[in-house]
């Protein structure tokens, strides 16, 4: 199962202050778009988003499809399918991907601790 690029998705209550918190921690804009209250910021190999007013609690993502520069792979496990693999599995899916659709989606399961995982497919 090939799941992708993996970031941090942080709920943040002042997206320029975060912006500059983590500068100072030495990442950069990878992505996003600050006037719409979101960015992508990377350091080396670690990567996190800064959402401003879009969700409750910070969120692990994966991105299949993806490298870890936002870069598409050539070969990747479909969204579909992975969300099929962990149903098999006994693992609750809290919102689903359009299993008969193509291309961009998502579904969401939770961690035994109730940690959020996002699984959202660009392409």
């Amino acid at each position: 199962m090939k799941l992708g690029a993996f970031s941090v998705s942080l709920s943040v209550k002042d997206i320029n202050k975060s912006k500059s918190f983590y500068e100072n921690l030495g990442f950069q804009v990878l992505g996003g778009d600050i006037t719409q209250n979101w960015l992508i910021m990377k350091n080396e190999s670690c990567v996190i988003g800064l959402f401003q007013g879009m969700f409750d609690k910070n969120i692990l993502t994966f991105n299949p499809g993806w490298n870890q520069n936002a870069e598409n792979l050539d070969s990747f496990t479909d969204i579909r399918v992975i969300q099929q693999q962990l149903k098999a599995k006994g693992i609750k899916i809290l919102s689903e991907a359009d299993e008969t659709s193509e291309g961009p989606a998502s579904f969401t399961i939770e961690d035994p601790d109730g940690n959020p995982i996002l699984f959202d497919q660009h392409r």
